[in-house]
Parts: C-alpha cells; structure tokens; sequence
C-alpha cells in the first residue's frame, strides 16, 4: 500500500530523517514509535505530502507523492498531532466542508459525513459547536475528517494525546473498529498505547528505522533479555571475575551504585540456577552482597535498548572494568526536545547526562 525507500529530511547540516525504508501492506495496524523528537512526525507529514523530502521516495499505491500528490493523497487520509478544526462550525458543518474541500462528488458527501459520524460515535453531538465540545469528542471529530474521502489508510499522529482514561480506552475501541476496514498508522512516544492496539511497530530514533517487526517478534525478544541483578561491595573488575567464577555467565552492565558499592546485570538464559551460583560465589569470596534478584525484562526495556546506547547505560563499561567503578562514565540515549522540532529543524541532542544508578529499590529500575 505504502512504500518509503530511502527518505531522508535535512534541515542545513541537521538530519530529521535519515535514509529510511519501510512498507506498510493492507490491513494491519502499524505503530509508529519513538522518543520525543526521533523523527515521527517528519516521516508522517512526508508520507502525507504535507512536507517535502531531500530526497528518496513514497509511494501509495504505486503513485509518487511528490510527482502525483493528488491521486497518491487520495488513498490517505491523516489526522495531525493537533486536529486542524474550524471550532466556530459544528461537526456536522465541518465535516461537509472538508467532504467539499476532498473533492467528493456533492452526491455522495451527505452519506459519507453521516457514514464517518457513526463510526466515530458524533451523532449525539454532530449540531453542536466543535469549540463546546471536550478534547475526546474533539479527537473524534478529527479522525471523521480523516475519514471523509474512504481512504485506504488513516495515519493518526498522536491520536490519545491529552485525553483522560476513559477517552483514551475509546479512541482505542475506535481505532481497532476502524482497523477492521482500513489499515490504520499510530504514531505516539508511548510504548503502551502501541501495544495496545498494534500488530506491527516501527521504530525511530534519532531519525533512524531502528526496528521493523511484529508485536508479537518483540515481546519475544524482551523474553531474551532476562538478566540477575546484582549489587555487591567490591569494584567493577572483582565484580566481573567473581561472577564468571560462578559459571559461564555474561556480565552484560557493570557500574558504580555509589557508597562503596558496584552494580551489574547477568545475563543466562539458559542456567535457572545462576541466582544460586552468584550468590554462592559472592559468599565465596567473602564479598558482601547489598541486592540481588532477578528481573524480566519487558517491551519497555527493549524500546530504551533500541533508542539509546543500551537499557543499561554505557555498553562499554566492561570492557572498562579495569578502571574500577570510580572511573566510569555511564551514557544514557540522547535526549531531545518534542516532536514540534521535527517542522523547526529536527531534533537537536543534549549533552549527555550524568551516570545514575540502574537500581532504586529492590526489584526496581531506576529508569
């Protein structure tokens, strides 16, 4: 249905969008995920033709958006971050404008806009001022507009955004009936509203396609990425040796906890006794041990692993452990400002945090 190949934004010398390519096919609900300023609205209001590219390709069913934007916008139909309302008009009004405004046969607009009413539950409130309306019944009228047309696709950036629960748990509802008939892109920042109601995630960060997979393939590999987490007394070398001495474990993190203490996450998969051989090692030795458990990882894990340089901080801290746990320098992911950057310039990277601790409480990530 949709074939990105290649696109890539540039504003000056800074990259919104750099050199992705994907392929949304019919009749599934793809997720469009991402930090704060990765790049998702940039890609959407270009698959969109609502902004153009430095280079590469869109192609909606076999038409170019940028060489045959009316015919490729035809089979689109997207609602922005910010609905783009007329709040003086009410739903029924604005709806048959933008029917008009679509270019839909004036024959056929009265049955479209009660059509997209029904489904997204307006007709309660279709003769009422859009600006007395709440943001829920706002969102609504904004994905009706979306509608309007009978799109192949609709592409809802943001759609839960500011919403209550009680809103949120129905645009949901609304968006899995709409799946049903069309095949429907999310983009959002939060995990759990993807898991939700996707079947297919994409994922960007720092305007990279960094995954392209089912729902389903990640949670298996959060399955993979189980890990015994341990806080000992010692430094980051003795904590690394004590640990292989118990077996054939990976050290996959090491840090400095602060007061004395060194942090790490084992990784064994395939050993359901690693907690007991650790401990018995640390014992061994005569090291005290402040934590140890055992965490499983999840979805979350697995989105900061893919968006920053690791779940766990400096993914070179191991092979830095000779330095000890005072001389280490923990990284966390960049961090960026919101997606409002992608129209301004993209998003622009801070400095680098300071190293934190990968432990709160027991049984807790300080993420």
């Amino acid at each position: 249905m949709i074939k990105v190949k290649n696109l890539t934004k540039k504003y000056g010398d800074n990259t919104a969008v750099n050199d992705i390519s994907f392929t949304i096919e019919e009749g599934r609900i793809y997720g469009l995920l991402g930090p704060n300023g990765a790049g998702k609205s940039t890609t959407m209001n270009i698959i969109t033709g609502c902004l153009a590219a430095t280079s590469g390709t869109v192609l909606v069913d076999g038409k170019d958006i940028f060489e045959n934007p009316i015919e490729a916008k035809k089979h689109i139909g997207y609602l922005p971050e910010i609905p783009p309302l007329y709040t003086d008009m009410t739903p029924a009004e604005y709806l048959e404008f933008v029917a008009e405004a679509k270019g839909v046969p004036f024959a056929k607009r009265a049955k479209q806009v009660k059509s997209a009413m029904e489904k997204t539950d307006l007709i309660p409130v279709a003769d009422r001022l859009i600006q007395n309306l709440s943001k829920g019944y706002r969102q609504r009228v904004g994905i009706a507009q979306a509608m309007i047309g009978d799109p192949d696709v609709i592409i809802l950036d943001e759609p839960t955004v500011g919403l209550d629960p009680k809103q949120i748990i129905e645009i949901r509802e609304l968006v899995r009936s709409l799946a049903k008939i069309k095949t429907v892109i999310i983009s959002s920042h939060i995990l759990s509203e993807i898991a939700e109601v996707c079947d297919h995630v994409l994922i960007i960060s720092g305007g990279r396609l960094v995954a392209d997979e089912s729902l389903a393939s990640l949670e298996e590999r959060a399955k993979r990425s189980n890990g015994l987490c341990i806080k000992a007394r010692c430094d980051a070398d003795t904590l690394v040796k004590t640990v292989k001495s118990a077996g054939d474990f990976e050290v996959v993190h090491v840090g400095n906890a602060g007061h004395g203490l060194c942090e790490g996450v084992v990784s064994a998969e395939s050993d359901t006794m690693v907690s007991e051989k650790v401990f018995a090692a640390f014992a061994a030795a005569g090291i005290p041990v402040s934590e140890l458990y055992f965490r499983e990882s999840s979805l979350e894990n697995i989105f900061l692993k893919l968006t920053e340089s690791s779940i766990y901080g400096d993914d070179d801290a191991v092979a830095a452990s000779d330095n000890g746990p005072d001389g280490e320098d923990g990284e966390g992911g960049d961090a960026e400002d919101g997606d409002a950057n992608d129209e301004n310039g993209g998003p622009e990277k801070e400095s680098d945090d300071d190293y934190k601790p990968l432990f709160g409480s027991v049984g807790e990530e300080d993420r």
